[in-house]
C-alpha cells in the first residue's frame, strides 16, 4: 500500500482517496481508512521525487510533498460528514430502521450512554468512540435513533474528527521521521492506532465511562 499511496502523493487524488475512505467507513467499518491516512502521511513525510527543468533547461530533481495540514482537514471533514450522514439516516430512517436498531444491544446501550453524556453537557463518548473499531458507526446511528439534537451531537463529532485525524496523520508523519518511510515504520504506526482503538473500545464497554468523564453543565 505504501508504494501505491506514494504514487498518488503528488496529485490531488490522494485527498480524494482519503476523503472517500473516511466518509464511507461509518457505513462500512471494514474499510481501512485509518491505515490509509497513516500511509498517506508516511508517504508525505518521505516525499515523492520527480524531474523538472530549471530556467536554464537543465533537468533537476524536485520533491512533491502533500500538505499534512490538508490531510488532517480532509480526513476530519470527511469524518464529520460521514457521522452526520449516519445520524440523519438513523433519525429519519423510518420504523423499519428503528426496529433494526432496537434489536441491537450495542446500539441501544450506546443510545443510553450517549444520552446520559450529552445531557450532562459533555460528549466525550463521541470522541472516544471515534477511535474504537465501529464505535463511530454505533454512536452516530445511536445519536440519530435517539433523536438527539444536532447541536448536541455535531460539535462533538467535529472534535472527534479533528482528534482522530490529527492523531492518525501524526502517527504516520512521526513514524516516518523516527523509523523511516518503510513497512516497519508504517506497521508500528498502524499498531499504535489499533492500540488506541482497543483502549477506546474498552472504555466504551464500561457503562459509566462516558457519563463519569463528562462534568455536568454549569447552571
Amino acid at each position: 500500500m505504501l508504494e501505491s499511496v506514494g504514487a498518488l502523493t503528488g496529485s490531488p487524488w490522494i485527498y480524494v482517496a482519503v476523503a472517500l475512505s473516511v466518509l464511507l467507513d461509518v457505513f462500512l467499518p471494514v474499510l481501512p481508512s485509518g491505515v490509509l491516512v497513516i500511509t498517506a502521511a508516511t508517504a508525505a513525510a518521505a516525499g515523492t521525487t520527480g524531474v523538472a527543468a530549471d530556467a536554464a533547461g537543465a533537468a533537476r530533481q524536485v520533491t512533491e510533498v502533500p500538505s499534512l495540514l490538508a490531510l488532517v482537514l480532509c480526513a476530519a471533514t470527511a469524518s464529520v460528514l460521514g457521522d452526520f450522514a449516519a445520524y440523519r439516516l438513523a433519525r429519519h430512517g423510518g420504523e423499519r430502521l428503528d426496529r433494526a436498531i432496537a434489536r441491537s444491544r450495542r446500539l441501544t446501550s450506546a443510545q443510553e450512554r450517549l444520552g446520559a453524556a450529552l445531557s450532562r453537557g459533555g460528549g466525550i463518548l463521541v470522541v472516544i468512540a471515534r477511535f474504537a473499531p465501529a464505535g463511530r458507526s454505533v454512536v452516530s446511528l445511536g445519536a440519530g435513533a435517539s433523536h438527539r439534537k444536532v447541536k448536541e451531537f455535531l460539535p462533538w463529532s467535529a472534535v472527534a474528527g479533528v482528534a482522530w485525524a490529527g492523531y492518525s496523520v501524526g502517527l504516520g508523519y512521526f513514524g516516518a521521521q523516527w523509523l523511516g518511510a518503510s513497512w516497519l515504520g508504517t506497521a508500528i504506526s498502524v499498531l499504535a492506532l489499533f492500540l488506541a482503538g482497543s483502549f477506546a473500545a474498552l472504555l466504551m464497554r464500561r457503562p459509566a465511562a462516558a457519563a463519569a468523564a463528562a462534568p455536568p453543565m454549569a447552571s
